[in-house]
């Protein structure tokens, strides 16, 4: 990125904050945006990875105090976004400037009066261009990869939590070269993006689009002597097993994000996130319906007629008493109230219970002589009369 580009681009527009926005304001609208134009989550779409570098560079600037200050400070003497040129001879106070003096020894005006001596902007933008007075050059923090995987739970540990190890496979950095990816640990900074991992090219319109290096692959630094474990990356393939916590109530398919626990960062970058995609197995007798279980149970022909009290399994406690009005009809739900699956505010949700007349497929002599009997006192009713005067209707 060069010195113009860096003073014409409005950051605060860039995350949509005012100028005055607060460290907290300026977090806020940097992570919003980020989830929002993650490459993760835009896989194949350039545009939106070019507003995710947009807005990693805004928040690079804003996030930090110091880079803010020199930033506000050289747009204010700018005009907010201006090289300006004056009004040529004979201005008052205007000044044309040529960008090859701003940084080299001082820049005069033409007609104006006034100099800007002795290295003056130089102070300005030292530190966001790591040219201080020593002009060394500084690599920059680079984040660590997100990593995914995958875990299955029983039905009962996905209604109430359960802590499970995790074993990942990520790259860490090289143990055989401290992470330099230089055997004597001594590589040398990148001449082609002098350290800073990444390189701008023209996009047209007067902007600059800004590319991971390829000849140090991002790094910034490129190894004399590449180690022969990692082949001068810096990284190689590390395996770890972590406890990981999957919260209560969590469903089959669902994706947790558990934020610093990916892939660690380089040169004292923020470590990437770890996303856990949760499977979860059936249970041969309870079924799930949002924070609702659901169990089917059995009843008699006689307790769905007559009604009574039955008992209900839960999961993982105690039986539950359902009263069961008369004439209850198959299919009926009833709700348990509190016995379901765990919420995010830690509350419980219900059991529905559903009823299914149970039809004996044996009978006794005289549990049929019973029912043939209750027959011949129900002949003259006929449960289907309604069913055809409906169909004649219709």
């Amino acid at each position: 990125m060069s010195t113009k580009d860096f003073i014409e681009k409005d950051y605060y527009k860039v995350l949509g904050v005012p100028k005055d926005a607060t460290e907290a304001e300026i977090k806020k609208a940097y992570r919003k945006l980020a989830r929002e134009f993650h490459p993760d989550a835009n896989k194949g779409n350039a545009k939106a990875e070019e507003r995710f570098k947009e807005i990693s560079e805004a928040n690079d600037i804003l996030g930090d105090p110091k880079k803010r200050k020199e930033y506000d400070e050289a747009r204010a003497l700018f005009g907010n976004g201006g090289f300006r040129a004056g009004p040529g001879a004979g201005g008052t106070g205007s000044f044309n400037f040529d960008l090859g003096d701003l940084f080299g020894g001082g820049a005069q005006g033409q007609g104006g009066s006034g100099t800007f001596g002795g290295g003056g902007l130089g102070d300005v933008f030292g530190g966001l261009f790591n040219r201080g007075g020593t002009g060394g050059t500084r690599t920059q923090p680079r984040r660590g990869q997100d990593i995914e995987s995958e875990v299955t739970l029983s039905f009962t540990e996905a209604v109430d939590g359960a802590t499970v190890p995790l074993r990942m496979s990520s790259q860490q950095p090289c143990k055989a070269c401290s992470g330099t990816g230089d055997k004597n640990g001594t590589p040398r900074v990148c001449p082609t993006c002098v350290g800073t991992g990444q390189v701008s090219r023209g996009g047209g319109g007067g902007f600059s689009l800004t590319d991971p290096c390829v000849d140090c692959k991002g790094r910034g630094l490129i190894a004399q002597d590449p180690c022969e474990v990692c082949k001068g990356s810096g990284r190689a393939k590390s395996s770890r097993t972590m406890q990981v916590r999957i919260p209560a109530g969590v469903s089959d398919g669902q994706r947790i994000r558990l934020r610093g626990k990916g892939a660690p960062g380089e040169r004292g970058g923020p470590a990437g996130d770890l996303y856990v995609v949760v499977h979860v197995d059936k249970h041969p007798v309870f079924g799930r319906r949002d924070d609702n279980l659901t169990v089917t149970v059995p009843v008699s022909f006689t307790e769905a007629t007559l009604g009574g009290e039955i008992r209900v399994p839960t999961l993982g406690g105690p039986p539950v008493k359902l009263k069961l009005p008369p004439g209850t009809p198959n299919g009926r739900t009833m709700r348990a109230r509190g016995k379901g699956a765990v919420r995010k505010d830690g509350t419980r949700g219900d059991l529905l219970v559903t009823v299914e007349v149970a039809v004996p497929a044996d009978l006794t002599d005289t549990a049929r002589e019973a029912l043939e009997a209750y027959a011949k006192a129900t002949e003259g009713h006929d449960p289907r009369a309604e069913l055809f005067q409906a169909a004649k209707g219709a």
